[in-house]
């Protein structure tokens, strides 16, 4: 059985561990995991990042490169694309990135999408929109006016879908799922739980949670990347990494009947 795609968002690893060690430190623990794809957090740069080394390190593995920054499309009360798409862009490119990831922000009818094609259009990235956890970015209906927009104007923009994200708007996954599968190019997986103080926090998946996302996966094209987005500790890091990065990389996978089974029905 041929696997599917599976990436590693850096945060599953821990914000601090992850400043306190650097990105790059992280890739030959993925390679030897089975990952296809880093995902590389902004956030957790340390300010003492070689981007260009960055990038280096992860192609010599033969590892893809997606680039995730907290950057929302739109601001408040603005017509034009958010200002500071510009650098993120210039800052994914340096670290040899395909994809850019990044949120929705405040959408409005008065929004120029088309305008993201002229940002875009001088660096080889594919941007890929995020179900984040703010109202304005983690509701359905915005997400899906903007696809339609973008599908209108035939702009080549994908979509992240966050399962785990819906529930900080009370959204449900299913019904995203169902509205906005056929734009998905990559998927955030992470189970929810509420912890003793009532916040949403992240966890690894309990197999109710993992049947769950296999439903969810058929609305949308088949085989998509999908990522570790849930905490990732142990003593042994690299098993439970690879423990977790198997469980994905079945998702999806058609049943394949045993063979004395298939003869009884020829």
């Amino acid at each position: 059985m041929s696997r599917f795609p599976v990436a590693i968002s850096l945060g599953a690893f821990g914000a601090d561990f992850v400043r306190e060690r650097g990105q790059a430190s992280f890739i030959p623990l993925l390679v030897e995991a089975g990952v296809t794809r880093i995902e590389l957090r902004e956030e957790l740069f340390n300010g003492r990042e070689d981007l260009a080394a960055l990038g280096e390190a992860i192609r010599a593995q033969g590892l893809e490169c997606l680039y995730s920054a907290p950057l929302e499309l739109w601001l408040e009360g603005q017509r034009q694309p958010n200002p500071a798409l510009e650098p993120t862009l210039q800052r994914a490119s340096a670290c040899g990135a395909a994809w850019l990831k990044v949120s929705l922000g405040h959408l409005t009818e008065d929004s120029d999408v088309a305008a993201l094609a002229d940002r875009l259009a001088r660096y080889d990235l594919h941007l890929l929109v995020e179900n984040d956890q703010t109202p304005q970015g983690g509701r359905i209906g915005p997400l899906t006016d903007f696809f339609a927009r973008v599908d209108a104007l035939q702009m080549p923009i994908g979509m992240t879908f966050d399962i785990g994200n819906w529930m900080w708007q009370d959204q449900s996954a299913s019904s995203a799922a169902r509205q906005l599968g056929r734009f998905v190019e990559y998927v955030h997986c992470k189970a929810v739980v509420r912890n003793p103080a009532g916040k949403l926090i992240a966890v690894p998946p309990a197999p109710t949670d993992l049947h769950q996302w296999e439903q969810l996966l058929k609305h949308m094209p088949s085989g998509l990347p999908r990522a570790v987005e849930y905490p990732l500790q142990g003593e042994d890091l690299l098993e439970v990494t690879r423990t977790q990065v198997d469980a994905l990389a079945r998702l999806g996978q058609p049943l394949v009947q045993p063979a004395t089974e298939a003869l009884s029905h020829v």
